[in-house]
């Protein structure tokens, strides 16, 4: 599986979308941040500053749900930096329901103690300012944060990320061999943070802690680049 996938035909131009956005920034803590700009789409993703992100929000719908807490944790593909690991609990805009709660188990009155989004901003976006963002699933952090920072600032915040999920999804959902099997009858395989870890051996851990999601998230990836990639992987061919 050594050099799946092909490279793409054509690679978003994140670094130039960035650029543009820093001439538009009306908000100091997203000037910082756009003005750190993005890697270069050929830089090796074993020379990437990474930064595993993880949201745990009140429903799926970004524009109707909440998020109410985010975990990060920086790397590298050698290494994991957990001295500068984040994590901070937010009070969502709107009530937590008693599903949102089973899932999640942050409480009313973790959320009562809890600072508004706006008050960690700019320690959030400081501390992925010129770093890549991966994540486990990107229709929840991106989105989420975008609608998040545009209710509160009028302006909102999108940056490129490489998504373990549609990373295990190339490989075990639309190679060949995937296709083979589904056409044979055999269910696909799950892409679930937690089945696609037990796939490279990684150990379990509890699920729907936005911290410890984060730190499993990059783990996942160390992981999938050393069975399936190289280090010399152009990041412009994995991120979206």
């Amino acid at each position: 599986m050594r050099g799946w996938p092909r490279p793409r035909t054509q690679i978003p131009d994140w670094p130039g979308y960035l650029a543009s956005r820093l001439s538009q920034a009306g908000d100091p803590r997203l000037s910082r941040f756009f003005a750190a700009g993005t890697l270069d789409p050929d830089t090796p993703i074993g020379e990437a500053p990474l930064v595993a992100l993880d949201m745990e929000t009140t429903g799926l719908d970004a524009r109707r749900n909440s998020i109410v807490s985010i975990g990060l944790v920086p790397f590298t593909l050698p290494r994991i930096g957990l001295s500068g690991r984040r994590y901070w609990i937010v009070r969502p805009r709107r009530p937590l329901s008693a599903r949102s709660v089973t899932f999640h188990h942050i409480t009313h009155a973790d959320i009562d103690r809890a600072p508004e989004l706006d008050d960690v901003l700019g320690e959030l976006l400081d501390a992925l300012a010129g770093r890549l963002a991966v994540v486990h699933y990107r229709h929840i952090e991106r989105p989420f944060l975008d609608v998040a920072v545009k209710a509160r600032l009028g302006e909102g915040v999108m940056f490129p990320v490489i998504d373990t999920m549609s990373l295990e999804a190339r490989i075990h959902r639309q190679s060949l061999m995937a296709r083979f099997k589904r056409w044979i009858g055999r269910p696909p395989a799950s892409i679930r943070l937690y089945d696609s870890r037990s796939r490279y051996g990684l150990p379990p851990y509890q699920g729907h802690h936005a911290l410890t999601d984060a730190l499993a998230t990059a783990e996942l990836l160390q992981a999938q680049i050393a069975h399936h990639y190289r280090p010399e992987t152009p990041v412009g061919t994995i991120w979206s």
